[in-house]
């Protein structure tokens, strides 16, 4: 399988390095926003073709699909540009920055019949996927979500510390990941949702500050902390409360309530939340099938992200 990688930053790079590990498969094309900086990723990783225009990939024959670690504003458009190129995609989260365009992006797979994914990857850490098995065999009931997404990036800079040409966003992007993943662990919908904010950065133009509440129609509670000024630890820490235990997951690790570690190594063939999606998106194309955290999957949470972005823009 043959695939472009869109998008030269420091996910990008994830993607690419996750993407060697899965037999046959091979990145074809790199897109990235500089010709200097791109070249100099594609010389590093071996990848033949490099481009600034992604509908030069897109005309390519060496190319089956497309991954997408763009800026968020431009995710929905590229992905619909894909699909409409007979590609199949995987946009990294979000999968847009509005509901509209959520909603386009599904009718253009609809349409397409190409496989869409979008990269809620705490679907596929193993942290996550221990507890799911726990609620799918009965072993572990969700009564609580206590969650805390922490950075500092009082300037825009990318996870490597570089300079940023886009804006991050607390709701659109951060809070995404566990709106999905409380919805999905629990196995409900979510039924009720408030969200109040900090003030708005004067350079950035956002909220720096956020907390969200959620419940799901199981009745389980999500009470999520966002925030862009916290000096460390940084991170994203989740904590489970249920009927028969306490576990706290950091990305790919987990421990009980009681700070015992609790072995994941053995729940998947890697210890790796972006490889296990990236194979998850692969073997979705292979087998013809739909795959976890598809569109038409995750597109409830962006629902609720609306809903959340239109109370805060009526709070004074």
């Amino acid at each position: 399988m043959k695939i472009c990688l869109a998008g030269a930053g420091a996910f990008g790079i994830k993607h690419i390095e996750a993407l060697a590990k899965i037999d046959g498969v091979e990145v074809t094309s790199l897109v990235g926003r500089t010709r200097e900086a791109t070249e100099e990723v594609a010389k590093r990783f071996g990848i033949g073709h490099v481009a600034t225009d992604l509908s030069e990939s897109l005309a390519r024959s060496d190319v089956d699909a497309v991954i997408l670690a763009t800026p968020t504003q431009m995710h929905a458009s590229q992905a619909i540009a894909c699909l409409a190129a007979g590609k199949h995609v995987q946009v990294e989260i979000p999968l847009a920055d509005s509901l509209k365009d959520a909603e386009s992006v599904h009718a253009a797979q609809q349409a397409s019949g190409r496989v869409a994914m979008v990269g809620h990857t705490r679907r596929f850490n193993p942290s996550h996927q221990w507890v799911r098995r726990k609620v799918k065999a009965g072993e572990f009931l969700i009564h609580q979500m206590d969650v805390q997404t922490y950075f500092f990036r009082r300037t825009n800079i990318n996870a490597l510390g570089q300079p940023r040409s886009w804006t991050d966003h607390l709701l659109w992007h951060h809070a995404a990941h566990t709106v999905d993943l409380f919805a999905w662990q629990t196995g409900g919908e979510i039924v009720t949702a408030h969200a109040v904010q900090g003030p708005i950065h004067p350079a950035l133009g956002i909220a720096m500050d956020m907390s969200i509440q959620l419940k799901a129609s199981t009745g389980a509670i999500c009470t999520l902390s966002l925030s862009f000024n916290n000096d460390g630890p940084l991170g994203t820490f989740f904590r489970y409360i249920g009927d028969t235990g306490t576990y706290i997951a950091r990305y790919d690790d987990l421990i009980d309530g009681k700070d015992n570690r609790i072995d994941v190594s053995k729940v998947d063939v890697s210890m790796n939340g972006i490889e296990l999606q990236d194979r998850e998106f692969v073997a979705a194309i292979r087998e013809g099938r739909e795959p976890n955290a598809s569109v038409a999957q995750v597109l409830p949470c962006y629902r609720t992200l609306d809903r959340l972005e239109r109370q805060l823009a009526s709070q004074p």
